[in-house]
């Protein structure tokens, strides 16, 4: 054997072996990432799938008051909180309690409810003077006024919320119910966020992101002026039918590209392209308000069809799960009343109810009367409440609180005209039954057909939940 060929036969074998180890290696790690594709994503991105029992709901929307109502001033009714205005909070409470802008080492005094209350309905639920519309509708509405988070600053705790950890980069739950459900929406997006108020939550896009599920299941924000989603508008000169043309074409080149690789974002993306094109139609029709009746413009307050409200985010809600959209979600933003100059409880809380009351009773009541409520849950709240005592500011305010808050619900198989849980005298902590946000979670999947224990995905070798790995139970005190 001369020495070029021992040079080449060397060479042949070393690059065999080489290459073996590394394509061994490669083709474990591919399986892996295949396996945990394989969960992550269904092969047809947002396609109906069956519960995993029969749901008492089909679709959600979720009225979020971005910021942490004061639920002693809208719900939770304190006579020994008035009576003790202005003293200081027995220790017992706060003992060893994190706040977010007081120390529990000082003085903190008692600060009492300067809004009015009456029962209201049969059923007589408590709500303040500044709600009157969500009072006459009272009975619709399940109210737990012993709802729990973990944490108090205003982005993780909105993170929390909907995601289920202050920790970024976890589905929210939109898309969780889009992933566990699909959507029967074919021309519209399944879980569509809308925005009011002078600014965006605090956290920003995450709040309704899909995380580690694939893209198809994140919310998509439908804009008030000009186009619904940003250059949905196809450019001048591009017709019709010359854009499908370049849809079928683009379509084509991912569908080779999805064979090979398996990967769940290209057919997020060739089902983005074809819903994006049906879009050109659908949402500009669906933003349209012009031509809903007087009478049901004037049930939600809206004076004028075109102007950016919550009302008529309201009622765009409405005409979405009528199209529908499985998960609503509005946001509402400026309820941070901690007695600044611009944020606080005698000028700036009354006009922030004024803004939402009205058109969430009319929420209410229209899908009722349309004989959506009844498959259809309204979720009303925010990220946590505010505390029993007064914050030392320029005006009236209270501090971000987390032990107890009010939330309701309506729709969907809750138990209209109920009170759930109550308070200590001065609406401090949960005397009786305790709601955690977890238990929220898991009962509003519950009533979607969700078993929040089975919904899960595996990613980065755990199985991630809506509920997370903390103990977590359905609310059935609640349920009808």
């Amino acid at each position: 054997m001369d020495d070029a060929t021992w040079l080449l036969r060397e060479r042949t074998r070393r690059h065999f072996f080489g290459g073996c180890g590394i394509g061994v290696g490669a083709m474990a790690l591919g399986g892996l990432l295949a396996a945990d594709r394989a969960v992550a994503a269904p092969p047809e991105p947002l396609a109906v799938r069956p519960p995993h029992f029969p749901p008492r709901a089909k679709r959600v929307i979720y009225l979020f008051m971005a910021g942490g109502p004061s639920q002693l001033d809208l719900f939770d009714w304190k006579p020994e909180l008035a009576k003790r205005d202005g003293q200081p909070i027995p220790a017992r409470f706060i003992e060893g309690k994190r706040f977010a802008f007081m120390d529990s080492s000082h003085r903190v005094d008692l600060l009492a409810s300067k809004r009015s209350f009456a029962r209201h309905g049969e059923s007589g639920a408590w709500v303040g003077d500044l709600l009157p519309h969500i009072g006459g509708v009272a009975d619709r509405l399940c109210f737990v006024k012993t709802c729990a988070t973990d944490l108090f600053n205003h982005a993780p705790a909105k993170l929390f919320m909907n995601t289920g950890t202050g920790q970024f980069g976890r589905p929210s739950m939109g898309a969780w119910v889009t992933y566990g459900l699909g959507s029967e929406c074919a021309d519209l997006p399944g879980f569509v966020v809308l925005q009011s108020g002078p600014r965006g939550p605090r956290g920003g896009a995450v709040l309704w992101g899909s995380g580690s599920l694939p893209s198809a299941y994140q919310g998509v924000p439908l804009r008030n002026t000009g186009d619904p989603i940003l250059n949905l508008s196809p450019p001048a000169g591009i017709t019709p039918v010359s854009q499908r043309r370049v849809i079928d074409a683009v379509s084509r080149l991912n569908r080779h590209r999805l064979e090979a690789t398996g990967d769940a974002e290209i057919a997020t993306r060739i089902a983005g392209y074809e819903m994006a094109f049906r879009m050109q139609s659908s949402a500009p029709e669906l933003m349209d308000i012009a031509g809903e009746s007087a009478e049901t413009l004037a049930l939600y307050g809206i004076r004028e069809p075109g102007e950016a409200t919550y009302a008529r985010n309201c009622l765009l809600a409405r005409r979405l799960v009528e199209r529908g959209a499985r998960f609503v979600q509005l946001y509402h933003t400026n309820w941070d009343h901690h007695g600044g100059p611009t944020e606080n409880l005698e000028t700036h809380l009354p006009q922030v109810c004024g803004e939402i009351d009205r058109a969430s009773a009319a929420l209410v009541l229209d899908l009722e009367r349309r004989g959506l409520l009844d498959e259809t849950i309204v979720v009303w709240g925010g990220e946590f409440g505010r505390t029993p005592m007064g914050e030392k500011r320029e005006s009236t305010g209270r501090n971000h609180h987390i032990d107890a808050f009010t939330m309701w619900f309506a729709g969907g198989g809750f138990r209209p005209g109920l009170t759930h849980g109550e308070t200590d005298e001065f609406g401090f902590g949960a005397v009786d039954r305790p709601t955690h946000v977890r238990d929220i979670h898991a009962t509003l999947l519950h009533q979607l057909g969700l078993d929040h224990e089975r919904l899960s995905v595996r990613f980065q070798g755990l199985d991630e939940k809506l509920t997370g790995v903390k103990p977590a139970r359905v609310v059935t005190e609640i349920l009808a």
